[in-house]
């Protein structure tokens, strides 16, 4: 099952070694709530052989999927949406908001997840002074963490398609991870669509528009 293969992955992950001080993993795998809610909702929507597309994301955020271990997942939409009940603290964060927006549109939860599987270029997310950090705003940790994301996407490539994958994030994410692909071909073509978070933050008026374009493209392999 994909889902034992997603499960073994994301319960046995090892924290990269981060020497900046003040840089903190965010490791939700630590809380035996995560566990349970993450084995819940894979059984629940990964329980079958089919290979997935890749929705890669930067990394975890503190308040999405550094919480329930789950990619672009709060706990109110794993509550809400998905319909797993969970004692997480109840935040709601602006790029679930949005991908919950365009699973909706998309057909639902059952025909969103039959097709694709949503991770980050590193799987676990980082904080300085307790806000979220992205793997690429310090260019010491990215050198770093090459390695480790290299072993990390090829651990996932098992249960995912080879022939196209998503990168969610232009400009910074979309240049690591188009370089990362040129050098290690784990997927045929890159295809880039606009992080939630600035849709959300920067082009509100304009989501409906973006909904449209996260449907139109990801629907292209399925046809």
């Amino acid at each position: 099952m994909i889902s034992d293969q997603i499960l073994e992955f994301l319960l046995n992950l090892k924290e990269p070694r981060v020497t900046d001080s003040k840089v903190e993993v965010l490791n939700p795998f630590l809380n035996p709530e995560t566990k349970r809610v993450v084995a819940a909702f894979y059984n629940k929507y990964y329980s079958d052989e089919n290979k997935r597309l890749a929705f890669i994301g930067i990394n975890p955020g503190r308040y999405g999927s550094g919480l329930t271990g789950i990619g672009f997942t709060d706990p109110v939409n794993l509550a809400v949406k998905c319909q797993i009940e969970n004692a997480l603290d109840q935040k709601s964060e602006l790029s679930s908001r949005f991908v919950y927006e365009v699973i909706d549109a998309f057909g639902g939860l059952e025909a969103f997840y039959n097709h694709i599987y949503i991770t980050s270029v590193v799987p676990l997310g980082f904080t300085r002074n307790g806000i979220n950090l992205n793997y690429y705003d310090d260019k010491e940790l990215e050198n770093k963490l090459r390695p480790y994301i290299k072993a990390q996407i090829k651990k996932q490539l098992p249960f995912l398609r080879r022939d196209v994958a998503f990168c969610i994030g232009k400009g910074k994410n979309q240049k690591f991870l188009e370089k990362l692909n040129r050098e290690e071909r784990y997927f045929k073509k890159l295809e880039v669509l606009p992080h939630p978070r600035w849709v959300m933050q920067y082009k509100l008026k304009q989501k409906e528009s973006f909904i449209q374009e996260f449907i139109s493209e990801l629907s292209k392999p399925l046809l």
